[in-house]
């Protein structure tokens, strides 16, 4: 996992930033991103893709995470906001906004699939959840910080089941949408089937 911070580290190369988001695809909730700093030669064997841990080993290893971090940031952007400008658009902009809160300075930033246009230089990296420590620490904070808000939801409106979907389109929550309505401002009403649901209600 850390082969490519490895190949990055040089002379004037000293912190980089490994960035992702967590949530571009549920019916309904914000986008998170997270950017995360570990220390240099910093080695976690716990730290991999979000996607790949159970709910209560991320839950572990992003306290470990935020332990040791030398820094990160966490942006989140709204469901009104993704319909504004699209789900792309947003998980960018969340990005950015994880970067503005970092306090010390970088020099590289390695982002998860996306493209940034960031005044540091930066590099994509397909599937870097799965390649890069630093990318997938981010994914874990991403992930993590995201569910915890869906819980709170949850908590709200427990009708929906929040607490298991996370607000992805599975069979209960689409059955859910059906019996209790969409929930104003916070369903993505660009994402089908909720576009056609709030069309036709």
């Amino acid at each position: 996992m850390l082969d490519y911070e490895d190949q990055y580290y040089k002379d004037n190369i000293n912190t980089i930033v490994g960035i992702d988001e967590a949530g571009r695809g549920p019916l309904c909730g914000p986008v998170v991103a997270a950017c995360c700093i570990l220390k240099k030669g910093y080695k976690n064997p716990n730290i991999n893709d979000s996607k790949k841990l159970t709910e209560k080993k991320r839950e572990e290893v992003y306290k470990e995470i935020i332990e040791n971090a030398l820094d990160y940031g966490i942006g989140i952007v709204s469901p009104k906001r993704i319909d504004e400008i699209n789900i792309l658009e947003a998980t960018k902009e969340a990005m950015k906004i994880a970067l503005s809160q970092l306090k010390i300075d970088y020099d590289l930033v390695l982002i998860d699939a996306v493209k940034l246009n960031l005044d540091k230089p930066s590099i994509s990296i397909i599937k870097g959840d799965a390649k890069c420590e630093c990318i997938a620490a981010a994914s874990i904070i991403a992930k993590v910080t995201r569910d915890h808000l869906m819980f709170d939801i949850s908590k709200k409106y427990p009708e929906y089941g929040f607490e298991k979907h996370k607000g992805y389109g599975t069979k209960s929550h689409i059955e859910a949408i059906k019996k209790f309505g969409v929930i104003e401002g916070f369903y993505r009403e660009t994402f089908e089937p909720i576009k056609t649901l709030v069309k036709n209600k």
